[in-house]
């Protein structure tokens, strides 16, 4: 991909945590950064790297999220249905939110629908909060989520057939 057409990703380190790793001499200790990457329009990725500095943890880490940024449907600021996300012991549940609601979530996952371009929606933590399977339960939500196209297209019919509005009924209305 060239420079041009790369969206502009912003980021967000969302933990670093020092690891140690126990061999023969002693311990090997490197850091592990957990980081979020997000263009604010739909594209989210979260990237996970261990180095033995911090800055080239959060690089790797940046780079690895960049990777695999995935595209996201959204509506009018918020999602388009509830969507429950799991991964290992974290599970988390996004609910739909009116304008003006928010991001009411914490940690992890408020970073990654922030970055996803998320304005509006309620997410509730069951399960673990350990922050990286969290970040990646909320992922893993987000993936799931289908807009109303994309189920016309896989359903075979029409946006208009799929909301209950008919071509004679929108002609009725007009009548009256």
């Amino acid at each position: 991909m060239s420079k041009e057409l790369e969206p502009i990703f912003k980021e967000r380190v969302v933990e670093i945590r020092r690891v140690a790793k126990v061999v023969k001499g002693g311990k090997n200790l490197r850091f592990r950064a957990l980081v979020v990457v997000g263009d604010e329009q739909g594209t989210v990725g979260v990237g996970i790297a261990k180095a033995a500095e911090v800055p080239d943890a959060i690089r790797k880490a940046i780079r690895k999220a960049k990777k695999n940024a995935v595209k996201i449907a959204l509506t009018k600021g918020t999602i388009p249905h509830e969507a429950i996300g799991r991964l290992g012991a974290s599970k988390i549940l996004l609910k739909p939110a009116a304008p003006g609601t928010g991001v009411i979530a914490g940690g992890a996952a408020r970073a990654v629908l922030e970055l996803a371009g998320v304005k509006n929606v309620l997410a509730k933590s069951l399960g673990s909060t350990t922050a990286i399977n969290l970040a990646q339960a909320t992922l893993n939500a987000l993936k799931s989520l289908r807009g109303l196209p994309e189920i016309a297209k896989m359903r075979g019919k029409r946006i208009n057939e799929i909301i209950g509005i008919s071509q004679r009924s929108l002609g009725e209305e007009g009548e009256n």
